[in-house]
């Protein structure tokens, strides 16, 4: 059931969203059942060792994902494919989105890589040029082209999907730490710079999500600490005041509410949905 009918009708792409039970598709799920039209992109395809098939939506799968969630919410949701790391496919794709849709009303960036997870001492400058580029340098892009457009338009919404990760540092994260401390920074001087363009950007910090990815990581941290799988959760939700991890759902929400026209007067926030376990 919708619950911001200001949403309906508003044209949002989501970065990626390809893969099934990820994040991206959590989201897109919960702003079509919102009533928006609803562009998912990701890369489409394999780029080399950084950016294997495990952890990419391929063109199939993304195409996959957008036809059932148009299926089962009964909206409008296409597939695009998109490198966020090209400049020129990032206004492409804003651009085919603009000569679909009319406009371009939410952006929502939740392109990232959170698996190549090394220590400092041992992750070499491709993986950490990989990390960065996607997780930072791929927001800017979406941030500034989708920006020019609604400053065309008179308006828009920008949510970043950082992570617990922008808060607080974990061993084996350099990479990833860094990249989601900078996406804060990216939301708060972007929020300045088009507020007055009446562009909202905030920014959302999950803390664990069990995704295809999540999975991935409940097995490398788990193998780090010499715990099984069972043990590393356990201790995990013992840890968590609200007593779980996170669900695609809690970060879909607040995504929502961020849209919304209740959070008009918040830009420049970077707000945890952690269950309690983050607290600044």
């Amino acid at each position: 059931m919708a619950r911001f009918p200001e949403l309906q009708g508003k044209v949002a792409l989501i970065t990626g969203a390809g893969r099934r039970a990820g994040l991206g598709e959590g989201i897109a799920r919960r702003l079509l059942e919102e009533g928006c039209k609803v562009v998912l992109t990701d890369i489409g395809q394999v780029r080399g060792a950084e950016m294997p098939v495990t952890a990419v939506g391929t063109d199939e799968e993304m195409a996959q994902v957008a036809a059932e969630l148009a299926s089962s919410t009964g909206g409008e949701c296409v597939a695009m494919a998109l490198d966020v790391l090209e400049e020129a496919q990032v206004e492409a794709v804003i651009k085919a989105t603009v000569e679909r849709f009319g406009r371009l009303d939410i952006l929502v960036n939740n392109a990232g890589i959170g698996y190549l997870m090394k220590s400092l001492v041992d992750i070499d400058a491709k993986e950490w040029d990989a990390v960065l580029g996607v997780n930072l340098r791929g927001a800017f892009l979406t941030i500034k082209h989708a920006g020019r457009q609604m400053i065309a338009q008179g308006g828009g919404r920008i949510v970043n999907i950082a992570s617990q990760a922008a808060k607080s540092a974990f061993p084996h994260a350099a990479a990833y730490c860094s990249s989601k401390h900078g996406l804060v920074g990216l939301t708060r001087v972007a929020s300045l710079e088009l507020a007055g363009h009446g562009i909202n950007v905030n920014a959302v910090c999950p803390n664990h999500v069990t995704t295809g990815l999540g999975a991935w990581q409940n097995e490398y941290f788990a193998a780090k600490q010499g715990k099984s799988v069972e043990q590393y959760l356990a201790d995990m939700r013992a840890r968590i005041p609200a007593g779980r991890p996170g669900l695609t759902s809690d970060t879909a929400a607040a995504t929502a509410f961020l849209c919304s026209d209740d959070a008009v007067y918040i830009t420049g926030e970077a707000i945890n949905v952690s269950g309690g376990e983050e607290n600044h």
